[in-house]
């Protein structure tokens, strides 16, 4: 563990800047208040842009460069789940050579790289992180694929493109981190030609999740601040801004709940092994994680402030392991809505 995660974290665009980086996170949005969800909304951009700068090592070590989650079926590997939930995507799109399609945070590229790959469509990444960007353009050429991708550094609330511009637009676990629904669908609304769709795996709290509740209101909390959100939206808010923004809404369905018998999308968080992502459950195993890290940063072999990350990560994965096991949230709420035409 120790030599793969030192050279992913000297190799990566953190470096120094990690300590600094979760002080100023943790001072700005975490204590008990979880950093308030106005200023969490008003400054979205810098409140992602801090987080996804101090997490993208850790989440490329411990998961890959697909920052989702899947249902796996028996006998499946994670990385074929993961694959198969995007071409889910893609095939309900009817993506296919000729077509140009939107990914609204794309991330470091991974679900947009295969889907071009599977689909044979032109796909435009929306980004507005830096490092993650860089990282996404340059996989696409080592894969060969930059023929079929294109990159935006921008806002994906205000993305820097003309009015119907795609035949299709996704996001995949990403509209989560929208300060405003009706803002982000009505940006990917403006997007599409008419007639043109929009699919997306959306963050949601499910009907059993009771705000009466505290230990529910905690794990939301935990995963909003450990997962860098601004708030977790209920099945019926999603739906009424899609109809809102001008969408005609197809399609609304949990998909973790319809899985089949087989291994939840929360398993990998709470399954064996110490990547920084993939934590175990159990109190001695997240000591064993956190503890080599701990020795690693004194050491000066990762930088100062890694293990305050680890911890955050660590948070949200705990809180979403017990929310999934609860049924209290779902990170696969899916929705395929048509622009008119």
């Amino acid at each position: 563990m120790a030599i793969k995660l030192t050279k992913i974290l000297k190799d990566g665009n953190t470096g120094g800047r990690v300590a600094a980086r979760i002080k100023d996170y943790e001072r700005r949005f975490g204590g008990e208040a979880r950093g308030g969800l106005d200023e969490r909304k008003t400054g979205y951009r810098d409140f992602e842009n801090t987080y996804y700068d101090l997490v993208t090592d850790f989440f490329e070590y411990g998961w890959g460069q697909s920052f989702h989650f899947a249902p796996r079926a028996k006998g499946e590997s994670f990385a074929a789940s993961l694959a198969r939930h995007e071409h889910y995507i893609a095939h309900r799109l009817r993506l296919g050579p000729g077509m140009t399609a939107v990914d609204l945070g794309c991330g470091v590229g991974g679900p947009l790289i295969e889907i071009a790959r599977f689909s044979g469509a032109r796909i435009v990444g929306v980004n507005n992180n830096a490092l993650q960007l860089e990282r996404a353009a340059r996989r696409s050429e080592e894969g060969r694929l930059s023929h079929l991708t294109d990159w935006l550094k921008c806002d994906f609330m205000h993305v820097d493109a003309p009015d119907a511009s795609f035949d299709a637009a996704y996001s995949i676990e990403a509209t989560c981190c929208a300060p405003d629904k009706v803002g982000v669908y009505g940006e990917a609304f403006r997007l599409l030609k008419p007639g043109g769709c929009f699919a997306a795996y959306e963050y949601c709290l499910t009907r059993r999740f009771d705000d009466a509740n505290p230990e529910h209101r905690r794990l939301r909390a935990d995963i909003e601040h450990g997962g860098g959100l601004p708030e977790i939206a209920r099945p019926q808010e999603v739906a009424a801004a899609l109809r809102e923004a001008g969408f005609e809404l197809i399609e609304a369905r949990d998909l973790a709940a319809e899985a089949m018998p087989g291994i939840p999308w929360y398993q990998p968080l709470v399954g064996s092994g110490l990547s920084v992502a993939s934590f175990r459950s159990s109190v001695a195993g997240r000591r064993v994680t956190n503890g080599s890290l701990w020795l690693l940063e004194r050491l000066g072999i990762v930088p100062r402030g890694t293990t305050q990350v680890s911890s955050l990560l660590e948070l949200a994965a705990v809180a979403l392991a017990e929310a999934g096991r609860l049924g209290i949230f779902t990170p696969m709420y899916f929705v395929f809505a048509r622009k008119p035409e």
